[in-house]
């Protein structure tokens, strides 16, 4: 039987890394489905924030990688007319959109694609129309989604939500009458890992996070948080800085901290080496703003190393799975105090809470439901 076709447009994707959650729920979408499903990318030629070109492919045409044709689309191409020409120029049977606003990986082929009623088109929302997103910008975000409405642009289009707050937040955005599916992101596909052990003596913390420097990833909470704390404590962040004026905040609340806490940046990490790097560490520690996922919660259970992170994220009641703690962002003193609290935790006490995370991210990888839910997208 004849796989089905699926055209994925994405504006960053691999080799690039530094857009973070979309590359990486594509690429594990794809990774998980490339047997069953015949997927065709059209993406930039250029990672997140970056204007030089990947010089591991060829710009303007198509290039099969791991049995995925890709098509990177150089800046002095990216225009209606390329977009045109390779949504007719290709065969497909489904159409994934990432994001809500991109006007040459959503809207552009929403519009050529209104020709095409027989294909089926699903937008992965990707926490766009999440409260805490809508305010970022609000007036423009207002506008556009008033604007689409009256221009019926979404009309006939399948919604993908990973939650069913999510799910919420498109029929609050966008009403009633758009048909909505739900499916959590699919994990990393990896072969088993071994469970990491982790040498954890008292008085010994290591700190870690891995998210792009700007003000929704609420790096400097996290600093602002570590000048209260009283033990000797280790932070070790990367991701490429996105938000320049917040970049210089978070800089000179490093300078301010006491002489207890060393923080390093350790600049970018390619997608390929973060469970390494998570291995390293002790806990995650992201008080995000706000996640519609959060693939880097996930990988770092996946390596046995729990996480402290803020309440808003899908990932729910830590402490009674014993995976780690989600906290309110009203009382940075709480993240403090347990900040505190585990630079004193024994060795043995840590191996447990290690090993729960690690058997937890073990049995949520291997969730079938969770891969039904997803086949059922396209199908």
């Amino acid at each position: 039987m004849q796989k089905k076709k699926v055209l994925i447009f994405i504006d960053w994707y691999l080799p690039g890394y530094k857009a973070g959650g979309p590359i990486q729920s594509v690429a594990n979408l794809v990774q998980h489905f490339k047997d069953e499903f015949d997927f065709s990318i059209i993406t930039r030629d250029t990672d997140y924030c970056e204007t030089t070109p990947y010089t591991s492919v060829k710009s303007d045409q198509w290039n099969q990688i791991n049995g995925v044709n890709i098509f990177y689309i150089s800046q002095k191409n990216l225009s209606h007319k390329t977009i045109k020409g390779i949504i007719r120029k290709t065969e497909f049977d489904t159409v994934y959109l990432n994001g809500i606003y991109s006007l040459y990986f959503t809207l552009l082929p929403l519009v050529f694609l209104r020709k095409k009623h027989n294909k089926r088109v699903v937008i992965a929302a990707r926490g766009m129309l999440a409260e805490s997103a809508l305010g970022v910008k609000k007036t423009k975000k207002a506008f556009f989604l008033r604007a689409v409405k009256v221009l019926n642009l979404f009309d006939k289009v399948i919604f993908h939500a990973t939650n069913e707050i999510e799910k919420k937040d498109i029929r609050k955005s966008l009403g009633e009458k758009y048909e909505v599916r739900t499916a959590a992101n699919l994990p990393q596909k990896t072969t088993v890992l071994e469970f990491p052990k982790r040498e954890k003596g008292k008085n010994v913390l290591r700190l870690v996070n891995i998210a792009r420097i700007a003000p929704e990833k609420n790096l400097l909470y996290a600093l602002q948080v570590l000048k209260s704390v009283t033990q000797n404590v280790e932070f070790d962040f990367y991701g490429p800085v996105y938000n320049q004026e917040y970049w210089n905040q978070c800089k000179s609340a490093m300078d301010a901290l006491p002489q207890n806490v060393r923080v390093i940046y350790k600049g970018s990490v390619e997608s390929d080496k973060v469970l390494d790097v998570l291995s390293a560490y002790h806990f995650l520690f992201m008080p995000t703003q706000g996640e519609n996922f959060g693939h880097i919660i996930l990988q770092s259970l996946m390596t046995g190393c729990p996480v402290i992170i803020s309440d808003q994220t899908p990932w729910k009641n830590l402490k009674e799975k014993k995976i780690g703690w989600d906290l309110p962002l009203d009382n940075r003193g709480d993240f403090a105090e347990k900040i505190d609290e585990l630079v004193r935790m024994t060795q043995d006490d840590y191996n447990k809470l290690s090993r729960s995370a690690f058997d937890y991210a073990n049995t949520y990888v291997n969730n079938t439901e969770i891969i039904e839910q997803n086949r059922h997208l396209f199908v």
